[in-house]
Parts: structure tokens; sequence; C-alpha cells
């Protein structure tokens, strides 16, 4: 591997090799030159390309040979021109046929869009794998009680598992919308310069325009766009990069909440740490949550992609303008690079999941009494109980509470109420204790965790069966 000059991280660090290769110079000439060729075939069936050179084009359609189309690109500074004349070279009899009646982007759209499409196919059934895995933690934690905080202070008990299947009915959104992009991918199809197929329209008779378009359709297997300029529609990957966002914004909110909840102070996860993992070069103890503070940092960036391609396709002047070029050779590989990486590291944190019960419950009796406010002041409010009275006296014991709480004492809220003699009057002790037991605390949240868990099984389980 070549580290004398700059290289990206996508080219070694993030994603994996299958979606490297394709989005790699030799993955994106190979494409081309099939497009060239199904554009031949269908040239031949229109009688337009005699039998011998679409055999020529047959023949020669993978010898790539990146560095004689770079020596011409350094000349022409064209790099689809430059690919055409070394595939044009290679076809001695063929190759005055390569590329008629089109134009550049009629080669590289459908190309984006082909590739597009195979890069959703990679990110999907890991995204499916992700979802089961979480499908499983959530299933083995619905009934593990847990504080939950809102304003990042503690409010009432929850489940691990329902706080899991939070990030799992987003990430189950994420999926049916990325399923949905990926039916919907459309290439420019075959239009020429300004979208109205004039050229194709001289070689074949515009009134068979039609039946030639949807040969190459049928060829590419690829469904195109009725209306085009000189370029497909850049609001096609506006509304794919959003989806790709949207994926990553569940991945970030799981992430960033794993970092709060793997701080010692809480100390209820912590992501997965190696036997030899090094946490910080001076502080030896550190265990920090690398893996988490990846997802948060590639999401974020991600974050911004669909940005750019808002302004791609709001710029994208009459029938058409070329400063969308440049950023786009960087923007699609490494939306679907970032996503690849955050799916790759969600499922293994996801899989290796620590789980520290001593933790947890040491922060229930810490916190959770304080949810058992509410249900007393319902229960007395119920036997005819002054609401307003009873919610001062209780709101006092909560205040006396907290302050010991804050001086490292235990929770002594359960005692207060219970020794309280305007609270005896209403409840006996024996009926205080069971409202301030956590358990008789969760409401539908166990309930609610197992359907969401059985929601992804069917439905991932469906969306297998369609595309099989």
């Amino acid at each position: 591997m070549e580290f004398e000059t700059y290289r990206s991280p996508f080219s070694f660090r993030y994603g994996s090799a299958e979606m490297r290769r394709l989005w790699s110079e030799q993955e994106k000439r190979r494409i081309w030159r099939r497009i060239w060729l199904a554009l031949a075939e269908t040239e031949a069936e229109f009688n337009l390309i005699p039998t011998n050179a679409l055999a020529d084009i047959q023949t020669h359609v993978d010898d790539i040979d990146i560095e004689r189309a770079l020596e011409i690109e350094s000349e022409i500074h064209h790099d689809l021109m430059a690919e055409l004349r070394t595939f044009a070279e290679q076809c001695p009899t063929g190759g005055g046929s390569l590329h008629m009646g089109a134009t550049s982007m009629d080669i590289e759209d459908n190309a984006d869009a082909l590739r597009i499409r195979q890069a959703l196919d990679l990110l999907l059934p890991r995204l499916q794998a992700l979802l089961l895995s979480l499908a499983e933690q959530v299933e083995r934690q619905a009934d593990l009680p847990v504080m939950a905080f809102t304003h990042l202070q503690p409010a009432e008990p929850t489940t691990l598992g329902y706080r899991l299947s939070t990030y799992a009915q987003d990430l189950l959104e994420d999926y049916h919308a990325l399923v949905g992009r990926r039916n919907q991918i459309r290439g420019k199809g075959f239009k020429g310069a300004v979208g109205t197929g004039a050229a194709y329209g001289e070689l074949v008779g515009v009134e068979r325009l039609g039946p030639f378009e949807a040969s190459l359709s049928a060829r590419l297997k690829l469904p195109f766009y009725p209306v085009t300029t000189q370029t497909s529609p850049r609001k096609q990957e506006y509304t794919l990069l959003c989806a790709l966002a949207g994926l990553g914004q569940s991945l970030y909110k799981f992430a960033f909440d794993l970092r709060l909840l793997q701080s010692p102070p809480l100390g209820e996860w912590s992501e997965p740490f190696g036997k030899k993992q090094v946490g910080s070069s001076a502080m030896p103890f550190k265990r920090n949550p690398i893996q988490a503070e990846k997802i948060d940092s590639l999401a974020r960036t991600l974050a911004q992609m669909p940005l750019t391609a808002w302004h791609n396709a709001a710029h994208s002047l009459l029938e058409r303008t070329l400063d969308d070029s440049a950023n786009r050779r960087t923007l699609l590989p490494e939306a679907f690079l970032t996503c690849d990486e955050l799916l790759i590291t969600a499922e293994k944190m996801i899989k290796g999941l620590v789980i520290n019960e001593e933790a947890i419950q040491r922060n229930l009796e810490m916190y959770a009494p304080f949810a058992a406010t509410e249900r007393v002041l319902m229960a007395v409010a119920k036997r005819g109980a002054d609401r307003q009275e009873m919610h001062e006296r209780i709101r006092q014991h909560a205040l006396q509470a907290w302050a010991a709480v804050q001086q490292g004492q235990p929770n002594p809220l359960l005692t207060l109420l219970m020794y309280d003699d305007l609270i005896a009057r209403w409840l006996k002790v024996e009926e205080l204790r069971p409202l301030c037991e956590v358990k008789g605390y969760l409401g539908l949240a166990p309930a609610h965790a197992r359907q969401m868990a059985g929601r992804i099984r069917a439905e991932l389980g469906e969306a297998s069966h369609r595309n099989g």
C-alpha cells in the first residue's frame, strides 16, 4: 500500500473491502465499459453496428488499462473520454462504434445509479444483521429495570430492553427508508446532450426511441427516468443522502447515550474493550468509549453531506452545470463508506455490549424512590386526601431525601414516607411499600420491548422472503 502521498482514511481504515472495491477506480471503469457494451448490443439489435464490431467490443470489455487511460487523460483532461479512447484502442474492429449517439452523462450517471444500488445492497444486509442483534438484546433485557433520565436528571424507572427498543425502532424506520430508496433508484437512460434523445433519434428514428431505451433498461436491469436534462435529476442523490444521514443520526444517538452510560458515575453500560486495548497514552487506567466516539465523529460528518447534495440539485442550472462533478467524486463513496463503518462498528458494540447490573441496581436504589412520589400522591388522592396538601408534604420529604443522596447517604425517602403521620391516615405501611417497588412501576415497557423485537424479526423476515 502506498503511504508516501495522501491517502484517504476510507482507503484503508474505514469501511469494508467490498465497499471500497465497489467505489474503486477499477470498478467504475468496469461499469462504464459494461454500459458501453450494453449500448453497442442495443445498437446492434437496431442494425446500427455490425456483428463483428460487437464481438470485438465484447472480447475486450474487461481489459481495463488504467495506466494508459491516465496517460490519455493527462493530455485531454477528460477521464471518461480517456477511458473511451483506451477501450477503442483495444478494439480494432469495434472501437469506432463505441459511444455512438451518447454523451458522457449517459454513461456516468447510469453507472452512478448502478453503483448506488449495489452499495445499498451491501449496506442493507449489515443493517438487517444489526437490527437482529439488537432485537436479541432487547428481548434479553426486556424485564431488567434501569433508571430513566429526562433532561439528564433521574426521572422514573424503565427497562433496559425498552430503552434499547427505542434505538431499534429508529433503525427499523431507517431500514425501510433505505429499502424504499433502493427500489426507486433510476438511471438517466440514454437521452443525449440535453435529455431530448435527438442524437439517438437520428440513429434509430424518433418513433423508435421508446423501444431503444427500453432495450437498454432491460440489459442494464435499471429503470430510467422518463425526463432528464443532460444529467439525472440530482434530487435523487439528495433524498438518498438524507436517508443515509438519517441512519447516521440513529446510530449517533445510540453511541452518545452509551458514552454517557459508560461514564463511571453511572457505569451501567460499556462497549467491548480488548485485553490489549490501550485507552490512553498518558493514563493507563482509562477505558475510553472509542468505538462510540468513532461512530459519533463519522456520523457528524455524514450529517453534513445532504447539504452538499442539496446544493448540487438546486444549482444544476438549466440543462446542466459542472459544479457538482468534483464534490460528487468523494460525496457518494464517502457517504456509503461512512455508513458501512458505522454499521460494522455498531453491530460489534451491540453484540459485545457489557451490562453492569451492580451499577444499574446502585443507581436504582439511589434515584428510583423519587419516582414513587407520584404513585403515593395518586394513591392518597384516590382515598380522599387533599391533593395540594399531600403534594407539599411529599415534596418536603423528597427534598430532604435528595439532600441526603447528594451527601453520599442512602436514599431515605421510603422511610420518611412510611413514618409520616399525615400519609399514614390514608395509607398503611403494607400498602405504601409496594408503591415504592421499581418492578411495579414499569408500565408496558417489558411488553412493548418484546413486541418491538418480534416486529423486527417479522418485518425483516418478510423482506428476506420478498427479496428471495
